[in-house]
């Protein structure tokens, strides 16, 4: 049975710091690339990032490029995501997303995508 489950999620400050996490089980993580979205309330899903299976390229939306870093250990089978530079426009619920490909060139339509962890909620206020 395949598991995503996001953890690290907070309260932060704008230009402050988090660091998302999301443990995967039931499938084997090093065959798959893997993305975070996010999801703000009363907006719609919005691709944030992605990493190839083997970790070698990242892609990302460009309202976090420069600010955010997206990266995996695919021995723990965790991936992460490091915000920094936050800003209040940041907050949402953030989740991680199995892929269906190793080396997509595809990253921020749905139907790509077959697994999605519950989310971590980010709130970026002073």
């Amino acid at each position: 049975q395949v598991q995503l489950v996001e953890s690290g999620g907070g309260l932060a400050q704008p230009g402050g710091s988090l660091r998302l996490s999301c443990a995967a089980s039931g499938f084997t993580f090093s065959n798959y690339a893997m993305s975070w979205a996010r999801q703000a309330p009363g907006k719609g899903l919005e691709w944030v990032a992605g990493i190839y299976s083997d970790g070698s390229d990242t892609y990302y939306a460009g309202s976090v490029k420069g600010r955010f870093t997206i990266s995996r250990d695919n021995a723990k089978n965790t991936l992460y995501l490091r915000m920094n530079s936050l800003k209040p426009e940041d907050t949402a619920l953030y989740s991680c997303r199995k892929h269906r490909a190793e080396r997509p060139t595809v990253w921020s339509r749905s139907v790509y995508y077959d697994y999605w962890g519950q989310g971590t909620q980010v709130t970026v206020s002073s």
